[in-house]
């Protein structure tokens, strides 16, 4: 049976990094929900390659109505950690024990939630000593697992093992 994946996303998502995962969970079988602060919005990719339409707004979801979260990279995940809105719906998120999946940038949000102490994760450079900082256990690698609960990956080229990993949790769960 599919499972319904929040997407936390606005403008200047990493393109693929949205695109990529949300076609392999839709070709596998499960439903994509894009949420931001508008439903109905046009948020575009940083790279210019991918729009996508926000079917809803955070004002109207709830982490129970989902069965995992996505988190994609690029500029996204750190303008949308400024609204505590998208920050309890992600700490939320991740009390309910339910997969998470983030991609590049996308910790930031898991960061501000405090939900990376003690989890093994990966991260892009540019961010890995503040996963540290928030007592994260880093490693540099295209793909960490986290007691199959939490997938993070570094950049779009380790999208195919980010891929996988997230496909296997979301075929198991």
């Amino acid at each position: 049976m599919g499972k319904k994946i929040a997407v936390l996303i606005t403008d200047e998502f990493e393109d693929t990094e949205f695109t990529s995962p949300a076609e392999a969970y839709t070709k596998a079988g499960h439903e994509v929900v894009t949420i931001e602060m508008q439903a109905g919005k046009i948020v575009k990719g940083k790279q210019g390659k991918a729009e996508v339409k926000i079917e809803k707004d955070i004002d109207h979801v709830y982490p129970a109505e989902f069965d995992a979260l996505l988190l994609p990279g690029g500029h996204s995940p750190d303008t949308l950690r400024g609204d505590d809105r998208f920050v309890n719906f992600t700490k939320e998120f991740v009390a309910s024990g339910k997969p998470v999946f983030a991609i590049c940038h996308g910790p930031q949000l898991l960061i501000s939630a405090n939900g990376v102490r003690g989890r093994k994760m990966t991260c892009v450079k540019a961010i890995a000593i503040d996963l540290r900082n928030a007592g994260a256990d880093f490693y540099d690698k295209e793909v960490v697992v986290d007691d199959d609960k939490l997938v993070t990956s570094r950049t779009p080229e380790d999208l195919p093992a980010f891929n996988r990993e997230a496909l296997r949790i979301l075929s198991a769960t």
